[in-house]
């Protein structure tokens, strides 16, 4: 049977949460959903089953979340936490991953990359679809992506255009890919949508460490190069890279296996309507209102919000902080924070 080392990447920030998402309390970190885990719990949760323990599991992270590492995971052996010295986006940490992973255990152990911070809903159906993925990386020389079925025509998602089948693996139709897709405008989405054979690319990849780390060499080498010769102290020349434009993009060993099985990538604040749905307001907070609909509420102490006539906002308040923006601006929160960032006083609630 297939031996399978999860790879969790868990250092992003996820500032489309702010204010409850901080520096030092990133997505990942956030409990969100009523089940009362963080994110990264709960990817590891669904991870385990699959394993043999938490020995198989590895995190790759940032110096400024090794406390909250420790707090949320603290079974994770500290041999398998890689810590990057400043985050190069995908295409260094996956490659820092590939190289520990190969060193320790050769050059046909199997690597899953999984971001820290999505939702999956149906867990069974998911490791379905991971043990599929992990048997055609097992036994061919492939680069396996899930391809997340789309339910609407998202813009802010990049798509995987499949290929021709090139089997079944653990029940599942595997494909050749085509192309990786960037995000597109909406009329673009919804002819995807529409074609049947283009997928959200979730981030979620399967490989052999050994395959991972030629294509690095073929289409990477000023990331892989430095790495292997100096290791994390190579991370200052680094280039900023996705694992997409670093590799998948170029690599003629893409292979996709399309899945359904309840994915979001809580991508800003109103994913939470889309997982707790709502009729009306969506209340995570003491609310009091009047003539208000369509609105999320949230606060993380016991602040009473009232408001007032207003329809489809969004109101958050944490500690200090309170954010009040309309829904369909949530994503533009990241332009707000870079006007903090500009003032040491304001800075500080980052």
């Amino acid at each position: 049977m297939t031996t399978l080392f999860p790879v969790i990447m868990a250092g992003g920030k996820g500032e489309r949460f702010w204010p409850l998402s901080r520096q030092d309390r990133p997505k990942q970190f956030l409990k969100l959903l009523p089940d009362g885990r963080s994110l990264i719990q709960a990817t590891v949760d669904r991870l385990l089953p699959m394993v043999g323990g938490w020995e198989q599991v590895w995190v790759v992270t940032t110096f400024n979340l090794l406390e909250g590492i420790g707090e949320h995971l603290p079974p994770l052996p500290a041999e398998n936490l890689l810590i990057e010295p400043e985050p190069r986006d995908t295409a260094a940490a996956v490659a820092y991953a590939a190289l520990e992973v190969h060193r320790r255990f050769g050059d046909n152990a199997v690597l899953g990359v999984f971001p820290a911070d999505h939702h999956i809903q149906d867990e069974e159906r998911f490791r379905q679809a991971v043990w599929a993925a992990a048997e055609l990386a097992a036994q061919h020389e492939v680069i396996v992506t899930l391809g997340i079925q789309p339910t609407f025509p998202a813009t802010g998602y990049g798509y995987i255009q499949q290929g021709e089948k090139i089997g079944e693996y653990a029940g599942l139709e595997a494909f050749g890919v085509r192309r990786f897709a960037e995000k597109p405008d909406q009329a673009t989405a919804e002819a995807y949508l529409q074609q049947g054979n283009y997928w959200w690319n979730g981030g979620i990849f399967v490989f052999r460490a050994g395959v991972m780390l030629r294509e690095l060499e073929r289409f990477a080498p000023q990331i892989l190069g430095p790495l292997k010769a100096k290791g994390r102290e190579a991370y200052a020349e680094l280039p900023k890279k996705s694992l997409d434009y670093a590799v998948m993009e170029h690599t003629d060993k893409a292979c996709v296996i399309p899945a359904s099985f309840g994915w979001d990538d809580l991508g800003d604040w109103n994913a939470l309507e889309r997982l707790l749905g709502s009729t009306d307001n969506l209340e995570l907070a003491r609310h009091v209102g009047l003539d208000t609909h369509g609105s999320i509420l949230y606060t993380t102490g016991n602040d009473i919000i009232v408001t007032l006539g207003l329809e489809n906002v969004l109101i958050v308040r944490d500690g200090p902080v309170t954010l009040i923006v309309k829904k369909e601006r949530s994503q533009d929160i990241k332009k707000v924070l870079e006007a903090l960032r500009r003032d040491p006083e304001l800075a500080r609630h980052l």
